[in-house]
């Protein structure tokens, strides 16, 4: 399930699903993962935003190449789903990605996530730690609290946001 973002949008289902079904054959042909996408509005602005990545990254020629070959068959759409007038950004989703898929989760074992409830847990609503484990229902971190370790075990449908963070 890719992050979408409404904000008044009708027929965003239909935007995600027609600019999946566009990009993923120009993904596929160069071995590039499609990590998320988002149609979200932002001030006056609408944008469409494609995150690719790749085994060992991608960078910025091939981003652009996506961009352009992804821009060229919206152009063609007919009719139009798209309600207003966007701007098209196709990036990495950088070293914080998020953690979207099964897959996602299970690279990420033994990393560094941050992770956002939608309810606290022991008082809190945003742990960073070590994905120890996952399963279809639950999570578990470990980290530290000052100087001892603890393990948590979380509902993943308490879990608002999860992605790879960056250890400080």
């Amino acid at each position: 399930m890719y992050l979408v973002e409404s904000k008044g949008v009708k027929n965003l289902s239909t935007i995600v699903e027609t600019v999946t079904e566009l990009v993923t054959p120009i993904l596929e042909e160069k071995d590039f993962e499609l990590v998320d996408l988002e149609y979200v509005k932002e001030g006056k602005n609408y944008f469409l935003r494609v995150f690719i990545d790749k085994v060992g990254g991608i960078d910025i020629e091939e981003t652009a190449l996506v961009s352009e070959a992804l821009s060229g068959k919206l152009d063609l759409l007919d009719p139009d789903p798209f309600p207003q007038a966007y701007f098209l950004e196709v990036s990495s989703p950088g070293a914080e990605r998020p953690l979207k898929k099964e897959a996602d989760y299970e690279k990420a074992i033994g990393n560094y996530i941050h992770l956002s409830l939608y309810q606290a847990v022991e008082g809190e609503k945003v742990y960073e730690g070590d994905l120890i484990s996952f399963t279809d229902t639950q999570l578990t971190l470990k980290f530290k609290i000052k100087t001892r370790e603890k393990e948590l075990t979380f509902d993943r449908k308490n879990i608002a946001k999860a992605r790879l963070a960056i250890k400080f």
